[in-house]
């Protein structure tokens, strides 16, 4: 079952969420490969000035026409942001897509950067996007629900492809199995850095997420094949993007439920 949430009031009923007009091919394959274009299209592009003209920085989530879910890691004061939405690849001008500048940018009031406890931030941008082929909101799960261990959900962003190497230009996604909490927490996977408002996935050493993956989801499909943003990706291990037992770590979405709901109704 999907949280309604207020925000939901603002979906347009042409569109639901979560279910994409070109439905992703989901590969078996542990490594991370190219999606079928716009078959995310929740997904953005989280791009800031830092550099002098935008470039990418994070991913996000469109949880509906004027919010986009991220990492609060992933803001700084220091810069001023925009978000492109209906993409595929980040160089290639597209049909479609469209960049928006941020009306304001709430990051949680408890984030706590050293232990990235509460690394989550919402976005309001400028104006309305319109729902379209490829841009359209995912669904937000319910706060009863909890992932079970092996759950197969997808990691989805322009992270780098290796731990050194480039952005990817096309976006990506890759198979990362949910770790269960019980698991995740022994002392030789996260232990106590990984919290209950957490969701770990991947850790075989082999799939994570990498830099400038960061905020974006972890998407996982419900059975009536409609998808699911369970996590915001907040942190994974300071020696590699792929290192054995230690998955990927998510924000856990649906434990923020309450401020999300405060944060959009306030703003």
């Amino acid at each position: 079952m999907r949280s309604l949430l207020v925000l939901t009031l603002m979906v347009a009923t042409a569109y639901g969420c979560g279910l994409p007009t070109f439905p992703p091919v989901l590969s078996r394959v542990v490594a991370g490969d190219d999606v079928r274009p716009h078959s995310w299209p929740w997904q953005i592009s989280l791009q800031s000035d830092s550099s002098g003209r935008y470039r990418h920085v994070c991913g996000g989530t469109l949880i509906s026409s004027l919010w986009v879910l991220t990492a609060a890691h992933c803001i700084s004061d220091r810069y001023s942001y925009r978000v492109e939405l209906g993409k595929h690849s980040l160089q290639a001008s597209e049909e479609g897509s469209v960049a928006l500048s941020t009306a304001v940018i709430i990051t949680h009031e408890d984030y706590n950067v050293l232990l990235s406890r509460n690394d989550i931030a919402l976005i309001k941008l400028s104006s309305p996007v319109t729902f379209s082929d490829t841009i359209m909101p995912a669904c937000i799960p319910d706060a009863a629900v909890t992932l079970q261990h092996g759950s197969r959900c997808y990691v989805t962003g322009w992270g780098r492809l290796l731990t050194e190497g480039p952005l990817a230009d096309i976006l990506q996604q890759a198979l990362l199995p949910v770790v269960g909490h019980d698991i995740c927490t022994q002392p030789d996977w996260w232990s106590v850095l990984a919290t209950d408002k957490m969701v770990c996935a991947g850790g075989d050493g082999i799939t994570a997420g990498c830099n400038g993956d960061s905020g974006g989801p972890l998407n996982c499909q419900n059975p009536d094949g409609s998808w699911d943003v369970h996590g915001v990706v907040s942190f994974g291990s300071g020696l590699g993007c792929n290192v054995l037992q230690k998955p990927t770590v998510f924000t856990k979405v649906n434990s923020y439920i309450s401020w999300i709901n405060t944060v959009v109704s306030s703003y």
